[in-house]
């Protein structure tokens, strides 16, 4: 039987991402990246990613920092003067582009991946982006990723063929659990809380999206809360 393939899949510790990972275990040997910015929950995401990475059995990792994040600021993750949103009105179509953005990342995060992607041969790289179900990010948006394939195409060698894939990024958050289910990944590793590294607060806007889709797919979250709102 062939060697799968090689895969680079920037694996942040959410549920996305993990879920992302497990799709592309199917098809592709997994090398796993993942990214520290100065995000308030850096530690407890970079636990999430070794203990995802464990439970595929995955020995190529590489962990990169990209500390300029904290520098520039201008996100609730990355700059302590600003607030976490609790109210969750930013989960609202009409909101706008939440705090929670962090100007421009997934760029920084898809140029570490791509070069070392063709260090190591890797033919696609994975990220699990959503659009239609998220916050609004900008840098979520399916016509990012294409502007994104054009630049490696024109950045890379001549022989270098990577492609891009975004396999979660039409889908609600909901069906990325029935997916997870299925693919039986590891959600109860997963981390999505954007303010506490110890017990997830519960009532931060991306544990609120969190719970709602748990609640929408009729499963139980296997994480535990501090406390809970209505999502």
């Amino acid at each position: 039987m062939a060697e799968k393939p090689k895969a680079v899949v920037l694996l942040s510790g959410g549920m996305d991402s993990c879920v992302t990972a497990a799709i592309a275990n199917q098809t592709h040997q997994l090398a796993l990246l993942h990214a520290s910015y100065g995000q308030r929950t850096e530690h407890r995401e970079r636990r999430a990613f070794d203990e995802i990475a464990n439970f595929y059995g995955t020995r190529e990792r590489l962990v990169v920092r990209l500390d300029a994040f904290r520098q520039i600021g201008g996100s609730a993750l990355t700059d302590l003067e600003i607030k976490v949103p609790e109210s969750g009105e930013a989960l609202a179509p009409q909101a706008g582009i939440p705090v929670t953005y962090v100007p421009f990342r997934n760029a920084h995060f898809l140029s570490a991946a791509v070069s070392w992607a063709e260090v190591i041969g890797a033919k696609a790289i994975y990220i699990g982006a959503v659009a239609e179900d998220s916050s609004g990010y900008p840098d979520c948006r399916p016509q990012y990723y294409k502007a994104f394939q054009a630049l490696i195409r024109e950045g890379t060698r001549p022989e270098t063929h990577i492609e891009i894939f975004t396999p979660v990024i039409a889908m609600r958050k909901s069906e990325i659990i029935h997916r997870g289910i299925e693919l039986k990944a590891p959600l109860e590793l997963t981390w999505s809380c954007y303010q506490s590294d110890r017990e997830a607060c519960g009532t931060c806007d991306s544990c609120r999206l969190r719970l709602r889709a748990f609640a929408e797919a009729g499963v139980r979250d296997p994480i535990a809360y501090r406390a809970q709102v209505a999502p």
